[in-house]
C-alpha cells in the first residue's frame, strides 16, 4: 500500500514538471510577441508597410541569415538599424564610423545611407 502513495507522489510531481515547463515557454512566447511587434513597428513605421508585410520582411530575413526571427527582431528593437549587418564591421575589417558598423536607415528613404 506504501508503493502506491509514492506512486502518487511521482506522477504529481511529473505533472508539476510539464505545467511548469508549459508556463515558462508561454512567457517566451509572450516576450518574443512583444518584441516582434515592436520591431514591425519599426519597419511599418520606416519602410511603410502593413503589418503583413513588415512581419514578411522580418521572416525573409530571419531565414536568409538562418538566425531566429525573434532574435533579429530583438536586435533591429535594440538598435534602430535595418537591415542587419552579418558583421559589426565592414567588409574591408574597419569600423563605418558610427561605432557599431551598421549604417542606420533614414527615415524618409528606408534605404541604408551611404559609406
Amino acid at each position: 500500500m506504501g508503493d502506491s502513495t509514492y506512486e502518487g507522489d511521482d506522477a504529481k510531481a511529473d505533472v508539476i514538471r510539464q505545467l511548469t515547463d508549459k508556463v515558462e515557454g508561454l512567457e517566451e512566447a509572450l516576450l518574443s510577441r512583444d518584441v516582434i511587434g515592436q520591431a514591425k513597428g519599426i519597419l511599418m513605421e520606416r519602410l511603410h508597410l502593413t503589418p503583413d508585410l513588415a512581419f514578411e520582411e522580418l521572416r525573409r530575413e530571419s531565414q536568409s541569415r538562418n538566425r531566429k526571427l525573434r532574435d533579429l527582431a530583438a536586435e533591429l528593437a535594440e538598435t534602430g538599424v535595418w537591415p542587419l549587418d552579418a558583421t559589426s564591421v565592414n567588409g574591408n575589417g574597419t569600423s563605418n564610423g558610427n561605432g557599431n558598423g551598421r549604417r542606420p536607415v533614414p527615415r524618409e528613404t528606408g534605404r541604408p545611407a551611404p559609406p
